[in-house]
């Protein structure tokens, strides 16, 4: 019987949002033939840019350049998040701090990634952004979460494929709570190992590889419908 052709899987589409002229051939020169369909929108540098009027294809991740003006990059992220609830958006920017990162973080951005860092983590971070992972600065992701965990509660990440039982749900809670294993061993009355235990099947039923992702993920702006 002869052997069964197997077609390639394609590429996954990235779509750019660039106000740089040279950013586009910075991509392509960074990034290996066949590991991403890029598609490429530039936008006009001055001023805002036209959001009703925005290209929108479908991609399986959006790769957003930051504006000077914080707000423009802000209002852009949103538009695109609110054309479809639940996409991937990774943000490009020469320094990312509190003050502008948090705020797209609160606005579902899976990735963060400075221009700096392009040469060497490009690839890498677009993979892990448009599989559903996250990209953050580890000191920006600590404090973030340092300022959600006195704050209110985030909501619980709502994976379809994760049916959880009464005592993972206990723990899912207190995890979103950013409490370490050893707290919520102390909180439920368990042992750390047994919570830890807890923790690990968590991360496989919603997908992820970190805590940090999870609990970000109950930061993540609901989808409608």
């Amino acid at each position: 019987m002869p052997a069964r052709k197997v077609s390639p899987s394609r590429p996954a589409a990235v779509c750019l949002y660039s106000f740089h002229p040279l950013l586009l051939a910075e991509f392509q020169r960074l990034l290996s033939p066949g590991d991403f369909r890029l598609l490429s929108h530039r936008l006009e540098p001055h001023g805002m840019p036209d959001l009703r009027g925005l290209s929108h294809p479908r991609a399986s991740l959006y790769v957003v350049e930051s504006h000077p003006r914080r707000l423009v990059t802000e209002a852009l992220v949103a538009a695109i998040a609110e054309r479809s609830p639940g996409i991937r958006v990774l943000v490009l920017a020469e320094k990312f701090r509190e003050e502008n990162a948090f705020p797209l973080l609160r606005l579902g951005v899976k990735g963060l990634l400075r221009y700096s860092e392009m040469p060497s983590q490009l690839p890498r971070a677009l993979a892990v952004a448009a599989a559903g992972g996250f990209w953050v600065p580890r000191a920006l992701l600590s404090a973030f979460l340092d300022t959600m965990r006195s704050g209110p509660l985030p909501h619980r990440p709502t994976a379809g494929a994760a049916h959880l039982t009464e005592r993972e749900r206990e723990v899912l809670e207190s995890l979103l709570q950013n409490l370490s294993n050893k707290e919520i061993a102390k909180k439920l009355t368990i042992s750390e190992r047994t919570a830890k235990f807890h923790v690990a099947n968590l991360l496989a039923k919603y997908g992820v590889k970190r805590r940090a992702d999870l609990i970000l993920l109950g930061f993540a702006p609901r989808s409608e419908g």
